[in-house]
């Protein structure tokens, strides 16, 4: 009998700490509470658009609201900062666009991908070529040919050094056209730019300019891309205007990114991933996708090592493209950056 109540207080005890241990999984399991997605830009650009719908879909798998803070400034530097100043327990993310590729060799950070875990390479938001509704130049070509004419006269608006319309110039600039370049803090102000005459085109992503496009204010001139857009497949890729920039425009110029910083503890990683990769596959997601002609890099990079393979060989694009073109203050060589042979 002794031998009974031995047994049986030893079974109560073992299901106790069972059912602790269940509790207490359960009271810690990620999230608990409402997430902060920091994107480190102005409100109504292509980050902040994207970012905002991702998070629409991602608070319906992990089952807490997601508050979308904008904070832009030194191109995007200053947003970064604050998820790596923040707690590394995952409530604070960041939705960025390419700029933690270049900040180090910009001198603006030193900063890299390296500093963060990539939850999900979103999706890239096609370069588009746009011009005031009544602007004097009707094609590509019109614009291409009046740059060559008036070099550094016509005015191109963009969102600062190391940006991706900075990137742009610089592929002009190596087919041998010299613009006139104006920053502006984002690229919606580089839109309003447009729009008020203050300049004669922009370098723009596709989804900032739908409205405007459809609205008439806007007029499409050209894709900086090899292929042209399904949903406008009457304009011509900047590839078919300017040769020899091929190797350059099989890039994609504005990789959007979810990440958090390196050292947030690995199931909220995985807790993260798992619900990004449901986020994508929600109707009101792929809505936005296709609406916006949007590039699905999550399919090309499904894992954390294709995911780092592809920041790296951006990194090494861009970063040396800006440093031997005198953009960048800083050899890509003094960060291990490989100079790659494209």
């Amino acid at each position: 009998m002794h031998r009974r109540i031995v047994i049986a207080l030893m079974l109560v005890c073992t299901l106790g700490l069972f059912a602790t241990g269940v509790a207490e999984n359960e009271e810690n399991a990620y999230p608990q509470k409402p997430i902060t997605m920091i994107v480190p830009y102005g409100a109504g650009g292509t980050t902040d658009i994207s970012g905002r719908q991702l998070a629409i879909q991602l608070e319906k798998h992990l089952g807490k609201s997601i508050t979308v803070i904008n904070q832009g400034g030194a191109s995007g530097s200053i947003g970064a900062r604050t998820v790596l100043d923040a707690k590394s327990d995952g409530y604070t993310v960041l939705f960025t666009a390419e700029s933690l590729g270049t900040q180090r060799v910009m001198g603006l950070s030193e900063m890299s991908y390296d500093d963060f875990v990539p939850i999900m390479v979103a999706v890239n938001d096609p370069k588009v070529i746009v011009v005031h509704k009544d602007s004097p130049y009707q094609t590509l070509e019109d614009l291409v040919n009046d740059i060559k004419n008036r070099p550094g006269k016509v005015k191109m608006s963009y969102t600062g050094p190391g940006g991706s319309g900075h990137v742009q110039a610089l592929i002009y600039n190596k087919m041998g056209l010299d613009m006139a370049l104006t920053a502006y803090p984002g690229g919606a102000d580089c839109i309003v730019a447009v729009l008020g005459k203050q300049v004669e085109f922009t370098n723009s992503n596709y989804s900032t300019v739908t409205g405007y496009l459809e609205s008439g204010d806007l007029k499409l001139l050209g894709i900086s891309a090899l292929q042209r857009l399904a949903a406008h497949p009457e304009v011509p890729t900047l590839s078919e205007i300017l040769v020899g920039s091929e190797k350059y425009l099989d890039n994609p110029f504005t990789p959007l990114s979810l990440l958090v910083k390196a050292d947030v503890p690995a199931s909220v990683v995985d807790a993260l991933r798992s619900a990004a990769k449901k986020a994508v596959q929600e109707q009101g997601w792929k809505d936005f996708v296709a609406a916006n002609s949007l590039d699905k890099l999550y399919e090309k990079y499904p894992d954390e090592d294709s995911m780092r393979s592809f920041y790296a060989e951006w990194e090494s694009l861009v970063s040396w493209l800006l440093y031997d073109n005198g953009a960048a203050k800083i050899s890509p060589e003094k960060f291990g950056i490989k100079k790659l042979d494209y």
